[in-house]
């Protein structure tokens, strides 16, 4: 699984010129999960997300989680993010889950997200064309990738 995280003032999701999905202060989560990906893993990086101190404090220090803050949460699939960019130039998506795979995982994060946080996670639409609007706050972008080896 593959995540990027993005600290937001502010972002949403349009498809077919409707707004699906929006929220003010928080953050926004792209997500891609590959073909080594499974369930397991995905109740404790949500635990690790809704902790993850990149908000800041009176002292203008980031020390301060979403979960702090009472941040909202919009989650985005997104398959691009396990592109494969060494040959050619052309990106293969090899390494990306189907969709048969790739849903029930979507649905599972979105669902563990949700109890960690304790709150309604905003989400955009598996597959579909999605035009997502933000405004990075910072910015500030994290990037974890689970399967990646330390």
């Amino acid at each position: 699984m593959r995540l990027v995280i993005q600290r937001v003032s502010s972002a949403s999701v349009t498809v077919n010129n409707k707004k699906i999905a929006s929220i003010s202060k928080g953050m926004l989560i792209l997500v891609g999960f590959e073909t080594a990906d499974g369930i397991e893993g995905i109740d404790k990086i949500c635990g690790k997300i809704s902790r993850l101190r990149i908000f800041t404090d009176a002292n203008g220090v980031m020390n301060l989680s979403n979960t702090d803050i009472d941040g909202e949460y919009l989650v985005v699939s997104q398959f691009t993010l396990h592109a494969e960019t060494a040959k050619g130039n052309r990106p293969s998506y090899i390494k990306a889950a189907r969709p048969e795979q790739a849903i029930p995982l979507y649905e599972h994060f979105l669902k563990s997200l949700s109890e960690v946080a304790n709150k309604k996670v905003q989400s955009g639409e598996f597959g579909a064309d999605m035009q997502v609007a933000l405004v990075n706050d910072g910015p500030v972008t994290i990037i974890i990738d689970t399967l990646e080896k330390n």
